[in-house]
């Protein structure tokens, strides 16, 4: 991508949503973080200076609409990187309207929301619409299968896009990244009462490496599908 380009990018604030942040920031490209709240979106204002930030809840996204009447949107846009996530395990005897639900908005409705709002951007800008799935967005496991739809759904919603978008030029991305150290991912083994060890998983810079190298991509060539896994 030549020159000085645009990111909207959710999830910065942790794991692999900050190392890819750090990286855009480093090499002098214009950010626009988002951030669920105005005290989290000053905390990342801070951290990455000249950055813009975008405010909206995204276990809400009915709302989301609402809030982005209320704030200058960015007029360009190169890439939407959609990296924000969330997860709860368990078996689907116990799980409860309330844990699907919010797994489903955050995991998937918000990000097809966001995309609905920048995909006229995109089109100008013949930009680059990325998702970061999951293993799980391909197969499903026992305790996962909440988290597990909303990745398999995101694979859905990236794909119907590619073909949506592909006359305009927009190109898009699932990156299915294997177990990485993480915040999210100390959670999971949490909730798998299993000990966590950072070590034996993907460091987010390997997972920020592969989605920089999707979005530098000259336009002739687009990466559809990328399953990145621990290679320890």
């Amino acid at each position: 991508m030549a020159g000085m380009a645009t990111h909207v990018i959710t999830g910065a604030g942790s794991g692999i949503g900050a190392a890819v942040a750090r990286r855009l920031h480093a090499r002098g490209d214009e950010l626009v973080l988002h951030a669920r709240d105005a005290g989290r979106a000053k905390e990342l204002a801070a951290e990455y200076p000249g950055a813009r930030t975008l405010v909206g809840d995204l276990a809400d996204p009915d709302k989301l609409s609402w809030a982005f009447s209320h704030q200058s949107l960015p007029d360009r846009v190169d890439t939407l990187l959609h990296i924000a996530g969330v997860v709860d395990l368990g078996p689907v005897g116990e799980l409860t309207p309330k844990t699907w639900r919010h797994q489903l908005n955050v995991n998937l409705i918000a990000p097809a929301e966001l995309t609905r709002h920048f995909l006229p951007q995109l089109r100008l800008s013949g930009g680059h619409v990325l998702f970061v799935n999951s293993g799980a967005g391909l197969r499903a496991s026992a305790d996962w299968s909440a988290y597990a739809a909303s990745k398999h759904g995101l694979k859905a919603l990236a794909d119907s896009l590619r073909h949506e978008e592909h006359a305009h030029g927009v190109r898009v991305t699932s990156v299915y990244p294997g177990r990485t150290a993480s915040p999210m991912q100390a959670k999971v083994h949490q909730q798998e009462g299993k000990q966590y060890d950072p070590a034996r998983w993907i460091d987010p810079e390997s997972v920020a490496t592969t989605i920089l190298m999707a979005i530098d991509l000259p336009g002739d060539a687009e990466v559809n599908d990328l399953t990145v896994r621990p290679g320890r």
